[in-house]
């Protein structure tokens, strides 16, 4: 999977603006020795905006350090399969208590190309050079990721570390690659992120409807950003 993100500042400045306030964010942002830009491209290990219930059960917006870390390797755990996310030690206390939902404008993914005419064999398909896209909801500005969360300690602090889940590639993409993010309708996200929610209902309510094409590499620049 592609592990990187597209968040744009101008469609989701109200929650920027907001979750840079925050002193947990500030603490994140010095300790760790990150960003707290979080606009523009995100990859694993910058810290990002997700939404999670607060003590008062509420859906709330968090600052989370993307991926979990493991001592059998030195890279993030940015993605987490679905099809395990309920059996492996790595996830499973996540899985039933500590859900969030990762909002973007679009998530990236490095996949096959696709024509209008294609009489190609699958086995040319699949060997041909792969296309870096951009993944969206249809019909919307937001694309709500399903995620995992959980606290980790970290320059002596407890800090909230969240990875994206993935399930087999379903509608469109499957054209372009063979897995993809679990996104969820806006309708669905209060359910998801509630510690007595049935995961495993919502994923089979997850949308199929995605558009893609392919992604523009941007050029980060001070006017991008949204400041408070």
């Amino acid at each position: 999977m592609c592990m990187s993100l597209r968040i744009e500042p101008k469609e989701m400045a109200e929650v920027l603006i907001k979750v840079r306030k925050m002193s947990l964010a500030q603490e994140m942002s010095v300790k760790l020795g990150k960003s707290l830009i979080m606009s523009g491209d995100l990859h694993p290990s910058d810290i990002a905006p997700v939404l999670a219930t607060n003590k008062y059960g509420n859906m709330a917006v968090f600052p989370m350090a993307w991926g979990f870390t493991h001592q059998a390797t030195t890279k993030p755990l940015a993605n987490c399969r679905v099809e395990t996310a309920d059996t492996k030690g790595l996830w499973i206390d996540s899985w039933y208590r500590r859900r969030c939902v990762i909002p973007a404008s679009w998530y990236y993914e490095w996949g096959y190309p696709v024509y209008e005419d294609d009489s190609r064999s699958m086995i040319e398909h699949r060997n041909a050079k792969k296309v870096k896209y951009a993944i969206q909801t249809e019909g919307s500005n937001i694309t709500y990721i399903a995620g995992l969360y959980r606290y980790e300690e970290h320059c002596d602090m407890q800090v909230p570390m969240f990875t994206v889940l993935t399930k087999e590639a379903a509608g469109t993409v499957r054209d372009i690659h063979d897995r993809m993010h679990i996104v969820l309708g806006k309708d669905s996200l209060q359910d998801w992120i509630r510690p007595d929610g049935d995961p495993s209902a919502i994923v089979e309510k997850a949308l199929s409807n995605m558009v893609f094409e392919t992604a523009v590499e941007y050029h980060r620049s001070p006017n991008e950003f949204i400041t408070a």
